[in-house]
């Protein structure tokens, strides 16, 4: 139909013509980076952080990301994954840390190197839509202020968990963990979990060993009801790189180690 424009380059549904039409759209850059990745390949780690690495982007440092697809069904109570771990060598980038606490936790709070420290006025702030931060943390005693702003911090993913490690007595050792590297994974409701694992400017080292920390607390993390194959797929990424596809065998045997 003439004047029709041409459908997102993300559609799933695209074949054929269209995805010759989505090629066309790529840039000369990332068409040489999707060639290097052979087709229905599963890569080892290190192999896989080497392909990421070499298709990252000359102007700015990009971000690393694992997405691992669980062989959960999220909907079940039973089957749910979340936890924490600390990257060895952290994310790369500055976590943005709000406290929620009074007295002598909000000054060991500020001392820990906490972003915002407050209570009264963050929990008015937040209920009028401000989530200028990475992470969230309360002490059980104001938990019960904190629980109103559910709506809010809820569906960013910011609500405060003791299982998470974000509900604590303890908000400096909170805070100084998050600061250094530690990162919260939960599955989405399509049975995936995503984490930021480092930057284009870390070694193969670095992202390899962060990777293995990462992984290893999910694999601990797998509930007792979740049957069957439990690490469906893995893949690594950039920012502005392709995915790469790792055999879940290596991770499983570097995980271990």
């Amino acid at each position: 139909m003439v004047g029709t424009a041409a459908p997102p380059v993300t559609d799933p549904g695209w074949t054929g013509e269209r995805k010759g039409y989505a090629m066309r759209r790529m840039s000369k850059r990332h068409k040489e980076n999707v060639a290097k990745v052979e087709p229905g390949k599963r890569y080892t780690l290190k192999e896989a952080v080497d392909l990421a690495l070499s298709c990252k982007h000359a102007k700015f440092p990009e971000s690393v990301d694992v997405h691992v697809l669980l062989g959960v069904d999220p909907k079940k109570a039973d089957q749910a994954v979340r936890g924490t771990v600390v990257l060895p060598h952290g994310t790369g980038k500055k976590t943005r840390v709000c406290v929620f606490c009074t007295g002598a936790d909000a000054e060991a709070a500020k001392e820990a190197g906490a972003d915002y420290v407050g209570m009264d006025d963050l929990v008015k702030k937040v209920q009028e839509g401000w989530t200028d931060f990475d992470i969230a943390i309360a002490t059980p005693a104001t938990m019960r202020e904190v629980g109103k702003l559910g709506k809010v911090l809820g569906p960013r993913g910011l609500m405060p968990s003791p299982k998470a490690g974000t509900v604590t007595t303890d908000v400096a050792t909170a805070v100084k963990e998050f600061k250094a590297g530690k990162v919260e994974f939960r599955v989405d409701k399509q049975a995936g979990v995503n984490c930021s694992v480092g930057k284009t400017t870390f070694t193969r080292e670095q992202l390899v060993e962060n990777i293995q920390a990462f992984m290893s607390a999910l694999l601990k993390a797998k509930p007792a009801a979740a049957k069957g194959t439990y690490l469906v797929r893995v893949s690594l990424s950039t920012t502005m790189g392709p995915g790469v596809r790792i055999d879940t065998r290596d991770i499983e045997r570097m995980a271990a180690t």
